[in-house]
């Protein structure tokens, strides 16, 4: 090994016992955030369900500007798709402006549509364009923040991919939302942990 492999091989050992004291540290802290959340723990296999999943993760680990910024385009991704599986023409129409739509069509309850509407107003334009009002928010605004927005953001995945079990075979309250199979099966991604 030369000195040079020896020194990268070195600071792999140090880096690791650095993340393992890290982990150590927070590791209450992360279990207590993710036991808070109270998400939805299985949703449609549709394209923002990793990063949903993804959500979790950042949230449970204290990157609260990632979780804001990640649950801004959840929530849109999932507005957009109940509007589109209604057939309602989004053409021209901006994200925000779909929710009195689906609220007035009886396809989105106004307790969605609220929770939805508070994860558009955390700062989204300026989070997203990196605009400089977002250098000025604390780490304690930030921390609630992607509280409320995680919150929020399971209160809007619980209105679209509730689910009852019967006889142990999963039963969409809302099957619109989800890609039943001919055979009856579903495509979900779980969020169980």
């Amino acid at each position: 090994m030369d000195k040079k492999e020896a020194e990268q091989q070195m600071r792999r050992f140090m880096l690791i016992d650095q993340f393992s004291q890290i982990d150590e540290k927070t590791r209450e802290a992360r279990v207590d955030r993710h036991l808070e959340i109270n998400k939805q723990g299985i949703i449609g296999n549709h394209h923002f369900a990793r990063a949903s999943a993804e959500c979790i993760k950042l949230y449970s680990d204290g990157h609260f500007i990632a979780t804001v910024m990640v649950t801004q385009s959840v929530n849109e991704g999932i507005i957009k798709f109940v509007a589109d599986r209604n057939q309602i023409n989004r053409q021209n129409i901006k994200c925000d402006a779909l929710l009195p739509i689906l609220v007035s069509k009886g396809i989105l309850s106004q307790g969605c549509s609220n929770a939805s509407e508070q994860i558009m107003r955390s700062f989204r334009n300026d989070l997203h364009h990196m605009n400089p009002p977002v250098g000025t928010i604390d780490f304690q605004t930030w921390a609630k923040l992607a509280k409320k927005n995680i919150r929020n953001l399971a209160v809007v995945e619980r209105e679209i991919f509730d689910v009852d079990i019967n006889n142990e075979e999963l039963v969409p309250k809302q099957p619109k939302y989800w890609d039943i199979k001919p055979d009856g099966t579903v495509p979900i991604y779980l969020r169980l942990q």
